[in-house]
């Protein structure tokens, strides 16, 4: 199956709308009584980076404090055909114990989600795991479901959700939509 091209490409949200789903997202994680002890915030790269650190700036802007950020590289643990040369996990201190929220940018399938859950179990035991995305665009294959949810989007299995999130507000962020024809 090879990629003909890109029929459409339809902008969903703006950087302002981003902004707002950002700010929602840190709402919700510092809003359960646990989150008051101290939490880690795991952004699973390349679509979460950004996104983890916007959140955490968020996080600290609300509540006064910065919460602890790592990276977490899962191509080791998937179970599919993605080999992309990424950075190494950084992870700073010990998860055991603690409550640890994975972030990435669009949750699908749930595959990347599984092989993240998989790594931070290699990392140690934390006292819970949640998970937080910027968009749910349905069609899971396996029983994953976020915690925190910016935007769901219905999609199909020809559309692409495209996110670009910068380190810190700016006009180039964007999510939008592209159909592909695929031979």
């Amino acid at each position: 199956m090879t990629v003909s091209a890109v029929q459409s490409h339809r902008v969903l949200m703006s950087p302002e709308q981003i902004d707002r789903m950002i700010a929602r997202l840190a709402h919700q994680i510092l809003e359960p009584e646990d989150a008051q002890k101290g939490f880690v915030l795991l952004g699973i790269r390349r679509g979460g980076e950004a996104l983890v650190r916007r959140i955490a700036s968020r996080i600290e802007e609300m509540s006064g404090q910065a919460p602890d950020i790592g990276f977490l590289n899962v191509n080791l643990y998937r179970d599919d055909d993605v080999s992309r040369s990424l950075p190494d996990s950084e992870i700073h201190g010990d998860i055991s114990g603690k409550i640890v929220i994975l972030v990435d940018d669009v949750l699908y399938t749930g595959r990347t989600v599984r092989a993240a859950l998989d790594a931070v179990t290699d990392l140690g035991r934390p006292q819970a795991i949640r998970l937080a995305v910027l968009v749910d665009r349905g069609l899971r294959e396996l029983p994953i479901q976020a915690d925190y949810v910016g935007r769901s989007i219905p999609t199909n299995r020809r559309e692409h959700v495209i996110v670009n999130v910068a380190k810190a507000f700016a006009a180039t962020d964007e999510v939008a939509i592209s159909l592909i024809n695929e031979e």
